[in-house]
């Protein structure tokens, strides 16, 4: 699993970790069970605040994401599908309505805003 983090994106440092590791669960590239880098390890990689990490990995776990055995570290939860596919859904709502919001104030019409969208989705 690769965490690449960007210290130019707005979004905080721990959250970018959650999303890859997220992003990860959900391409199937980690798996039920599968121990995650510990805290310090992945702090080290990152070159970042252990605390950084312990806040992404704590987030984590209080949404279901992962499970933390103490003594041993963190393993990647029973995977959550629908829980996955609703956190999915909502990131597109919110691209949805940033297009409405464009459109709407371009005046240009939702069957246009559709043809494009069938258009880059391939479904022509």
């Amino acid at each position: 699993m690769d965490i690449i983090i960007s210290n130019s994106s707005n979004q905080p440092i721990f959250e970018q970790i959650k999303q890859a590791i997220k992003k990860a669960i959900a391409n199937n590239e980690l798996k039920e069970n599968e121990m995650l880098p510990s805290i310090r390890n992945l702090a080290q990689d990152l070159r970042i605040s252990v605390m950084t990490v312990k806040r992404a990995y704590d987030e984590l776990e209080q949404e279901g994401f992962i499970k933390t055995i103490h003594g041993k570290g963190s393993i990647i939860s029973a995977k959550n599908i629908e829980l996955l596919r609703e956190e999915q859904m909502k990131e597109i709502e919110k691209h949805i309505d940033k297009i409405i919001l464009i459109s709407k104030s371009s005046n240009i019409s939702k069957k246009e805003i559709l043809d494009i969208f069938e258009f880059l989705y391939g479904e022509e």
